[in-house]
């Protein structure tokens, strides 16, 4: 449990977590191409923590993302490993019939960002219904900088919201 803690936990964007999947994906083929020779068994096996890690490393408003960008990480990370000749047509046609033939790591890896995901959100929908009315999203230490917490009262310049009584 400790060496769980120690592991780095990023949030990333959604764009973000795509685009960690996608590289991520792409050097994992393009290395599985160069020693392994295109080995699609070493290649979906590497797709399942890449696509637990996506999943894991996704801001919590950004959880749809996660089992989107995956797909997309694991086609384009499919190239160098597609072996495709025959111009652009030939390597299209390779990617498709990859895309095809390994479905299943496609299918595991999306449903393992999945799950993840709806775990996460479950969790959050979870604390955010347990948290008491009038307490505030994050805690005092998280706000945002720039902000002294004065508000209407201490700003004479400025007019009371509407519906609020000024100050006395």
């Amino acid at each position: 449990m400790q060496a769980l803690r120690r592991l780095p936990a990023p949030r990333l964007t959604g764009l973000g977590a795509g685009l960690f999947a996608a590289a991520a994906m792409l050097v994992v083929g393009f290395l599985d191409w160069l020693v392994l020779d295109g080995s699609p068994l070493a290649f979906g096996l590497l797709f399942l923590p890449v696509s637990a890690l996506t999943a894991l490393w996704v801001r919590t408003a950004d959880l749809v993302t996660a089992p989107i960008a995956v797909p997309i990480a694991f086609a384009v990370g499919v190239v160098p490993i597609a072996g495709g000749t025959g111009g652009f047509g030939g390597q299209a046609m390779a990617v498709v019939t990859a895309l095809a033939v390994h479905a299943g790591w496609l299918y595991g890896g999306t449903l393992i960002a999945g799950v993840i995901a709806s775990v996460r959100k479950a969790r959050d929908m979870g604390r955010r219904r347990r948290r008491p009315a009038g307490a505030p999203s994050r805690p005092p230490s998280a706000a945002p900088r720039g902000r002294t917490g004065a508000g209407p009262a201490a700003r004479p310049d400025r007019a009371p919201a509407r519906g609020r009584r000024p100050a006395p």
